[in-house]
């Protein structure tokens, strides 16, 4: 059984680091209320701007068959967008989003990958340290995202990643990110970015008569760069909304854990030191009763 000193020095050691952990609680959580503010307005934004777009496309397939971003190519090189967190601490957070990429990559791109056609472009350091792990291969990493993380930002690496589709260097592009649904959940997500794949009205949805200006074409042209935009900087806010929420949970956990130890130590401590005491005392008595006889 562990000495007095021992079991003093583990409960010193636990004391701390539930204050660390509850401190990081506390800090995601708060990081937390505002990435989800800002995910829960912009998602009606996109959504709309995206039913706007494919109602536009029902009615106008020729001109949008046009645009450089709905050019269907034969599957061949591929970019896979992968976006996770720069820190750790977060529970399966970055481990299960590196896992969906890669199960992406051996199900819907096995022959691109057994080709050395299927590349990554990485958003997180966790993400990219599993995925160089697994072999695969790692092109560009833009971890410094999450320090200037505003639209602008986000929409010029869009616009680099929309650029390499254009000029012809990638077939396809993939996101791969969590989705953020509340604290506790994050959904493993899958999306093609590019090239843009335009719904069909299946009677499904409700679509408006709209009124064009200055033509329909124009627009058409405007809006899709925009809403891919859009879309990503939507994908990076769920990501980072996500992490919050799986680092706020899991420093939770951790809090309560320590705290669970600290009372099975403390009582651990407590029977010692009583045993200590005893022990003590029955020597004492056995002194005493040794001088006197």
């Amino acid at each position: 059984m562990a000495g007095l000193k021992e079991i003093r020095t583990r409960i010193a050691s636990i004391k701390t680091t539930r204050q660390v952990t509850s401190a990081m609680k506390m800090v995601s959580a708060a990081k937390l209320k505002k990435a989800q503010d800002a995910i829960l307005q912009i998602r009606p934004y996109a959504n709309k701007l995206h039913q706007i777009l494919v109602s536009i496309s029902s009615s106008l397939q020729d001109d949008v068959a046009d645009s450089v971003y709905t050019v269907e190519r034969e599957p061949g090189k591929t970019l896979i967008v992968l976006v996770s967190s720069n820190r750790g601490l977060c529970g399966g957070f970055n481990l299960n989003i590196a896992k969906k990429a890669v199960e992406l990559v051996h199900t819907k791109y096995s022959l691109q990958y057994q080709k050395g056609e299927v590349e990554f472009m990485c958003i997180g350091k966790q993400g990219e340290r599993q995925i160089r792990l697994r072999g695969m291969k790692v092109v560009e990493s833009h971890h410094e995202l999450f320090d200037n993380f505003d639209f602008n930002h986000v929409s010029q690496l869009a616009e680099a990643i929309m650029h390499k589709f254009t000029a012809g260097e990638f077939d396809r592009i993939e996101l791969v990110y969590n989705q953020f649904l509340n604290a506790a959940t994050q959904m493993n997500t899958t999306e093609q970015f590019l090239p843009v794949e335009m719904e069909q009205d299946n009677g499904s949805s409700q679509y408006y008569d709209y009124i064009f200006e200055p033509s329909i074409e124009y627009i058409v042209k405007e809006i899709i760069p925009r809403s891919l935009k859009i879309q990503f900087y939507k994908a990076i806010l769920d990501s980072y909304a996500a992490e919050n929420g799986a680092r706020m949970t899991a420093m939770h956990q951790a809090t309560d854990n320590a705290t669970e130890l600290l009372k099975d130590l403390t009582l651990q401590y407590n029977k010692v030191r009583q045993a200590s005491i005893t022990s003590e005392i029955l020597e004492i008595v056995s002194g005493a009763e040794a001088l006197n006889g």
